[in-house]
């Protein structure tokens, strides 16, 4: 996939995924589409996962089903960020 196809795949599953995902995640364009980036990759990789049972890195297509994959793996980097960057408030 080139590299426009990334970019509009990682904006499309980031701005979606920061719509449905509860509560404030802040951040401009950039951080959006790379968490749609880093969505797509998660998502495609668990999908080759659950399809042909081996853990093997691969990314969503910029198709309605991909971005979908994409919206999923993305929602999953929202919450593993806001998990590892919470601080507490005692």
């Amino acid at each position: 996939m080139n590299i426009i196809a990334w970019i509009i795949l990682g904006l499309l599953a980031g701005a979606i995924a920061k719509a449905i995902y509860p509560g404030r995640q802040g951040g401009g364009i950039l951080k959006t589409m790379i968490l749609g980036i880093i969505g797509a990759v998660i998502g495609g990789t668990i999908v080759t996962l659950l399809q042909t049972g081996r853990l093997q890195f691969a990314a969503a297509s910029l198709s309605i089903p991909g971005v979908i994959v994409a919206v999923i793996g993305a929602i999953v980097a929202i919450f593993l960020w806001n998990l590892f960057t919470e601080r507490s408030s005692y």
